[in-house]
C-alpha cells in the first residue's frame, strides 16, 4: 500500500478545545481499517493513518455525529493537490473524499473557515438565547407557565449537547463536558431550577462559541505564515511579461520581482542587485544585499531594485512551505506535560463527578441538610469540574510557542523539543559553518616594497575564474575594494603548490610558504610575520614577482558576526559551550581564543559523537549544533541536534531543531522561547486549577451557583487561550 493511501487528511471545523480533539480522535480511532488518529487543535485538522480498507464515508459519519465539520483537506498549492489526489486515488475512503469534494466541498470550506456568526454553534446559541428570551417574556405575562416556558428554552438549547454527550460516550469518551452540562441541566430542572438551567445551558453554549473565536484566532495567527508567499508571480517569457499563479511556478521558470514585491518562490538571482527584507522569515532585522547567484526565499521583499529569479523549488517545496508543514506536524506530536495532563484529566473528570455526587448526597443523609440546596451545590461543581481549561492549558501555548519561533526562522521538531531545551546546561558547536561563516576570508594583505592593492591585484589576476575556494576569497576581496584587476596571460594551477602567470610581462607565482621558500629564500623577518599569521589561523599565500617577495595574503574562515555575542548569551543562560571541531588544532585555538569558548579540534565525527556521550555521562544535558551532515551521529546522540544555516533537507531531516538564518544568538533564543513557554504553561495550569479551587469553595459555602460556574469555566479556557497567544508575540533578542 503507498505511503499516499495510508494516510488520509481532513480538516475539522468547530473544535474549540483539546476535549474536541480527544473526542474525535476516540470516536475515528474506534473505525474498522482505522489504525491511528492524530488530531490537531492550532491547524484544525485530523490525519488518518489507515491499516485497510474504511467503509465509504465512515470517518465524516462518525465526526458529524458529535456536531463538528469535516471536509478533506486541501493542499496549500495546487500542483502538491494534484499530487495528493494523484497519490490518493489508491485509497477507497477517500474515494469519496474526492466525491464529497464534487458537490458539497464549497459548503464545507465556508463552514470550516468562514466568519463565527455563520458556524452551528453560533446559530444555535442565537435561538437558544431567543427561545430563553420568549420564555422569560412569557413567564412575566403568564406567571403559571413560566415554568414550562423555561423547560423549553432549556430543551431547545440542550438536545444538541445531549446528543453529542451520547455519541461521545459511545464513542469512547462518556466523561465529556457535555455529559458533565447535561447531568447538571436535567438535575436543575428535578430540583425546580428550570429558570436556573435554561440560562446555564445558554451560558454555555455562549463559552463555547467564546472558546472557539479564540481558538480561530490563534489558528488564523498560526497559519498567518503560509500567506507571507504571495498569490501570483511575474513570468517572463519570449519578451512579454505574464501574471501566473504563483502555486503553479515550475522549477526553472525566470520571474520578473519589482521593488516592494515578495518573492513568490525559493530561488536563485540571475540578473540584478537589490536588498532583500527576510524578516518575514527569518527575522532579520537588517536587509541583506543580493546580486547574482545569491539564493533569495519565497515571502521574503525586495526593496531596491528590480530582481530576475529562477524558481529552484516548486509551491509546495518552498522555505515557507516545509516550515508550515514541520510547525503543523510539530504541533500535532505531544508535548511530556501535554500527555500527563491529557492522563490526568482521564481521572480527573471521573473524580468531578464522584465529589459532586459526595456533595449532594452526604449532607442531607449524614447532617440531615436539606437534599434541594446540596443537591444544587452537588451540580454547581460538576460544572466548575469541567477540564476544558486544564486541558488546553499545554497545547495552546505550545502551539503558540512553535509558531513564533518558526516566525523567526527557529524550527522546533515538536513539543517535547521545545520542552527539553529549556533542561540544556551545555552546548556542543561544529566551528566551520556554525561559529564561522564557512567561507574562507582574505583577512591580511601584506606589501613588501609594493602598495598593499597592488598585491591584492595581482594575486587576482592570477586567481581570475578559478572556482578554488581560496581564489574566491582573493577576488571577493578584490571586488569589495574594488581594485583594478589586470589581465593575466598564461595562468595555470602548479598541483600542490599554487598557481603561475605573466602580468605585464612579470613572472608571477602565488604559493604556499613552503613552495615559494623553495625558489626564494625568506629572511627571519619574514618568516615571523608568516608564522604570527599562521598563528592566528590563518592560511598563508606568498606572492613572487620574478624572485622577489612582493607581500602576503592571510585566508581564514572568518567567525560569523554574532558569534562572540551568541556565546556570551549562552554564557548568561549559564550554558557551556565547547566547539567540536575536525579542523586543525592551530585554527580552531585560534578562533576559540577570539570567541572565548572551550576547543576540542581535530576530530573525526565519531569522535564528536563520543565526547557528546561523555558529556551526557558526567549529568549534563547535551545540544549539538552543526551543518546536519558530517555532524549526523553527534546531533543523533545528544539530548537536543540543532541544525545550523538555510534549512537544508539533510539537516532539517537529522536535527530535533533547525536555525534556518544560521545565527549563534538564536541558540540561545531558542533556550529562551523554551523557557517562556514552559512559563506560559505553568500560569495556564494555575489559572485553571486556581479558579477552580475558588469557585469549588465559594459553592460548598453557598456563596455562588450554578451561574457563577459555567462562568467560570468559560472565563478560564479564554483566559488561558488569550495568555497563550502572548508567546506569538515572543520577539527574542
Amino acid at each position: 500500500m503507498s505511503e499516499a493511501a495510508e494516510k488520509l487528511k481532513f480538516r475539522v471545523g468547530g473544535m474549540d478545545c483539546a476535549a474536541c480533539a480527544t473526542k474525535i480522535e476516540n470516536a475515528v480511532g474506534r473505525l474498522p481499517g482505522v489504525a491511528e488518529v492524530g488530531v490537531s487543535l492550532p491547524n484544525g485538522t485530523m490525519t488518518v493513518t489507515r491499516s485497510g480498507d474504511i467503509a465509504r464515508g465512515a470517518i465524516e459519519r462518525q465526526v458529524k455525529a458529535l456536531g463538528y465539520q469535516i471536509a478533506p483537506a486541501r493542499s496549500a498549492a495546487a500542483a502538491a493537490e494534484q499530487h495528493d489526489h494523484a497519490g490518493h486515488d489508491h485509497g477507497h475512503d477517500h474515494d469519496h473524499g474526492h466525491d464529497h469534494s464534487g458537490h458539497d466541498h464549497a459548503g464545507h470550506g465556508e463552514i470550516i473557515d468562514g466568519p463565527w456568526w455563520k458556524t452551528r454553534k453560533a446559530l444555535l446559541t442565537f435561538i437558544s438565547g431567543g427561545a430563553l428570551l420568549v420564555a422569560y417574556i412569557a413567564g412575566q405575562l403568564f406567571p403559571s407557565i413560566g415554568h414550562w416556558a423555561f423547560l423549553v428554552a432549556m430543551v431547545v438549547g440542550l438536545i444538541p449537547v445531549t446528543r453529542r454527550a451520547i455519541v461521545a460516550g459511545m464513542t469512547g469518551t462518556p466523561f465529556s463536558i457535555e455529559t458533565l452540562m447535561t447531568i447538571a441541566a436535567i438535575g436543575a430542572v428535578f430540583i425546580g431550577a428550570t429558570e436556573e438551567a435554561a440560562t446555564v445551558v445558554l451560558l454555555f453554549l455562549i463559552g463555547e462559541l467564546l472558546e472557539g473565536v479564540a481558538a480561530g484566532r490563534a489558528r488564523a495567527s498560526i497559519r498567518g505564515l503560509a500567506d507571507l508567499v504571495p498569490k501570483l508571480a511575474l513570468v517572463e517569457a519570449d519578451g512579454r511579461t505574464t501574471e501566473v499563479p504563483a502555486a503553479q511556478l515550475a522549477v526553472g521558470t525566470v520571474i520578473l520581482v519589482r521593488p516592494g514585491d515578495r518573492i513568490a518562490a525559493d530561488g536563485v538571482i540571475v540578473d540584478g542587485i537589490s536588498a532583500i527584507n527576510e524578516a518575514p522569515v527569518t527575522g532579520e532585522s537588517v536587509p541583506r544585499t543580493k546580486g547574482p547567484d545569491d539564493e533569495v526565499f519565497a515571502g521574503t521583499i525586495n526593496t531596491d531594485a528590480v530582481l530576475r529569479v529562477r524558481v529552484t523549488a516548486a509551491a509546495a517545496d518552498n522555505t515557507i512551505a516545509r516550515v508550515v508543514r514541520l510547525v503543523e506536524e510539530a504541533q500535532e506530536s505531544k508535548a511530556p506535560t501535554e500527555r500527563f495532563i491529557d492522563k490526568f484529566s482521564k481521572y480527573y473528570t471521573p473524580g468531578v463527578l464522584v465529589v459532586g455526587a459526595l456533595v449532594a448526597i452526604l449532607p442531607p443523609l449524614l447532617a440531615g441538610q436539606p437534599w434541594d440546596e446540596w443537591i444544587y451545590k452537588g451540580l454547581a461543581i460538576l460544572l466548575i469540574g469541567c477540564p476544558c481549561a486544564l486541558v488546553i492549558s499545554t497545547p495552546a501555548a505550545i502551539a503558540a510557542g512553535l509558531s513564533a519561533g518558526a516566525r523567526r526562522g527557529l524550527l522546533l521538531k515538536g513539543g517535547a523539543v521545545l520542552e527539553q531545551l529549556r533542561r540544556i546546561d551545555t552546548v556542543a558547536l561544529d566551528k566551520t559553518g556554525t561559529l564561522t561563516e564557512g567561507k574562507p576570508q582574505v583577512t591580511d594583505v601584506v606589501g613588501i616594497g609594493r602598495p598593499e592593492g597592488q598585491v591584492l591585484a595581482l594575486a587576482a589576476a592570477l586567481e581570475t575564474g578559478s572556482s578554488h575556494p581560496l581564489a574566491v576569497a582573493v577576488l571577493a576581496r578584490a571586488a569589495a575594494d574594488k581594485a583594478f584587476v589586470p589581465p593575466a596571460a598564461g595562468a595555470k594551477a602548479v598541483p600542490g603548490k599554487g598557481v603561475t602567470g605573466r602580468v605585464g610581462g612579470e613572472e608571477l607565482f602565488l604559493a604556499s610558504p613552503k613552495a615559494a621558500e623553495e625558489r626564494v629564500p625568506f629572511d627571519p623577518a619574514l618568516r615571523q610575520r608568516i608564522d604570527g599569521l599562521n598563528d592566528a589561523g590563518k592560511t598563508v599565500s606568498v606572492l613572487l614577482v620574478g624572485a622577489e617577495v612582493a607581500g602576503l595574503l592571510a585566508i581564514r574562515d572568518e567567525p560569523r558576526a554574532d558569534a562572540a555575542t551568541g556565546v556570551d548569551r549562552l554564557d548568561d543562560e549559564g550554558v557551556r559551550a565547547v566547539m567540536l571541531t575536525g579542523d586543525n588544532e592551530r585554527t580552531a585555538r585560534a578562533i576559540g581564543a577570539d570567541l572565548g569558548i572551550e576547543v576540542r579540534a581535530g576530530l573525526l565525527p565519531e569522535d564528536k559523537q563520543r565526547i557528546v556521550r561523555e558529556l551526557q555521562q558526567q549529568g549534563r544535558v547535551v545540544a549539538k549544533v552543526g551543518d546536519g551532515i558530517n555532524d549526523a551521529p553527534a546531533l543523533a546522540a545528544a539530548d537536543i541536534g540543532i541544525a545550523m544555516g538555510g534549512g537544508t533537507d539533510v539537516a532539517l531531516e537529522t536535527a530535533d531543531a533547525a536555525i534556518l538564518h544560521g545565527r549563534v544568538a538564536d541558540i540561545a533564543n531558542m533556550i529562551g522561547l523554551s523557557k517562556a513557554t514552559m512559563g506560559n504553561i505553568a500560569q495556564n495550569i494555575t489559572v485553571a486549577l486556581g479558579l477552580k479551587a475558588v469557585f469549588l469553595v465559594t459553592t460548598i459555602i453557598g456563596a455562588t451557583g450554578l451561574w457563577p460556574a459555567i462562568l467560570a469555566d468559560t472565563g478560564a479556557t479564554v483566559l488561558v487561550t488569550l495568555n497563550a497567544m502572548r508567546l506569538l508575540g515572543w520577539k527574542g533578542k
